[in-house]
């Protein structure tokens, strides 16, 4: 992953930039779903479902849940866009998915992050959502 995201997106001499509403929903739509598919947030959505008994409200509280979580971050990503380097943020999350990797290609378990949660924080990062990768074995 961090090499890949390195490398920078071409479009083919055919290829049109998403520009229609519409394609731009099916587009989030698809890499949303591709992407969540099996993820501990819908094994969590299951379990609840399971135990409660209710579908449907679990759906619609899982729904607003996730939505509150990301609308903000679509609106930040949107103001954010034009101000910050796209090569500045690729070279970021390369390098996080690098030390990451490399943690766990060594072998080290998610207690390593505990330790280190108060200068993480400091930084402000959020130490569950880095744990979480760490921790989501089956």
């Amino acid at each position: 992953m961090a090499v890949w995201i390195m490398i920078p997106d071409r479009l083919d001499e055919d290829d049109k930039p998403v520009s229609e509403y519409g394609s731009v929903f099916a587009v989030t739509f698809m890499s949303f779903f591709m992407a969540e598919m099996g993820d501990k947030t819908q094994i969590a959505t299951v379990a609840m479902a399971a135990h409660y008994g209710s579908a449907l409200i679990v759906v619609l509280g899982t729904t607003l849940g996730m939505m509150i979580a990301n609308i903000p971050a679509v609106y930040l990503g949107e103001k954010l866009a034009g101000k910050i380097p796209m090569r500045l943020v690729h070279g970021l999350a390369a390098l996080i998915f690098a030390t990451l990797g490399s943690l766990i290609f060594l072998g080290l378990d998610g207690h390593w992050l505990s330790k280190l949660a108060p200068t993480i924080e400091k930084a402000g990062l959020d130490v569950v959502a880095l744990n979480a990768p760490l921790t989501c074995q089956l």
